[in-house]
């Protein structure tokens, strides 16, 4: 897929994920297989973009092209100034979110909260996409609730509006992440335009992957929660998609040597204190599935130092690690 003057490797996106998708997990995913990473989503309230917490989601020091930053926001002309300040920091790819289901960005009319206003949505595009020389790009769902789908509709005006490629997850806003994907009205949006369409929602093995590119025929996937603890997941759909054959999953040795890079690039990021805080949810998920996970998750948010939750981690691994090869 292209988007402007970028040539992807391939067509897998990892969903900007609040509190998750940071510069070291980007840079992790891209490394294992994904084609884009986009920011976690930055306000376009200039008020806020001094802040610690808005300088680290922008912060694309050292990534591979393209540098994606996705703004969220309700007012036009707020968000073309987010948008230049963004491009002028570096960013070369603009993502609009109108996705995001939460109560706090929804109840300032923001994110999928948009999805109410079609003509707030054009004027928002029009001041994006007119205020910067970069691809402009835009995630939405298939609605506000199950009784106003309007996707098709704004997928119209986002190609009207000049946006570049759109992201589209397969629920409404009303069901945040619960029931399951609709995958019949990304297909049903993907039919009325001409812009490259990238579905999301539920993509959790290779083989969900491959049904949903021929349920959709959507350009792209993206993936958001199943990368989780598994960055793998998109050299796996890769492979899969490519040769209609399952990679085998990594060892229990790569998982580990994985998790402890993982971890020393969010030391280096955050600083040990905040480090040390914002691994635990990964540890978690890195850890799931595994014999003595519980115990061992509970045991690793009480520490509080770098030394001693990769010792403990290390250990955990190499336990496992020791085991199989026992039983090899």
């Amino acid at each position: 897929m292209r988007i402007g003057p970028y040539k992807l490797k391939n067509n897998l996106f990892l969903a900007p994920m609040a509190g998750v998708t940071d510069r070291p997990f980007r840079s992790l995913c891209r490394r294992l297989g994904a084609g884009m990473a986009a920011s976690e989503m930055v306000s376009s309230n200039s008020l806020l973009w001094g802040s610690k917490k808005t300088l680290r989601r922008a912060d694309h020091t050292g990534e591979e092209d393209p540098r994606a930053v996705q703004i969220v926001g309700s007012d036009p002309a707020m968000m073309a100034q987010a948008a230049r300040y963004n491009v002028d920091n570096g960013a070369q790819i603009i993502d609009i979110n109108m996705g995001c289901p939460a109560k706090k960005i929804c109840n300032v009319y923001a994110g999928s909260a948009l999805m109410q206003n079609e003509k707030l949505v054009a004027d928002i595009l029009d001041a994006v996409v007119k205020s910067v020389d970069v691809p402009v790009t835009l995630k939405i769902r298939t609605g506000w609730d199950s009784a106003n789908r309007n996707g098709a509709a704004i997928a119209r005006v986002a190609e009207d509006n000049g946006i570049q490629a759109l992201a589209i997850h397969g629920r409404t806003r009303a069901d945040a992440f619960q029931g399951e994907a609709e995958y019949d009205t990304i297909a049903a949006i993907k039919s009325v335009v001409r812009i490259p369409i990238i579905a999301n929602g539920d993509i959790s093995t290779p083989e969900k992957a491959a049904f949903v590119l021929a349920r959709t025929g959507a350009d792209g996937l993206m993936i958001g929660r199943a990368a989780q603890g598994n960055p793998w997941i998109f050299r796996e759909i890769e492979h899969y998609l490519m040769t209609g054959e399952r990679l085998a999953p990594p060892p229990v040795t790569e998982v580990r040597d994985t998790l402890l890079d993982h971890l020393e690039t969010l030391y280096a990021f955050y600083g040990e204190y905040s480090g040390v805080r914002m691994a635990r949810k990964h540890i978690s998920w890195y850890s799931k599935g595994l014999r003595d996970g519980a115990a061992f998750r509970h045991r690793v948010n009480q520490v509080e130092t770098r030394e001693a939750q990769l010792a403990m981690v290390r250990e955990f691994f190499d336990r496992h690690a020791e085991s199989m090869e026992l039983a090899a």
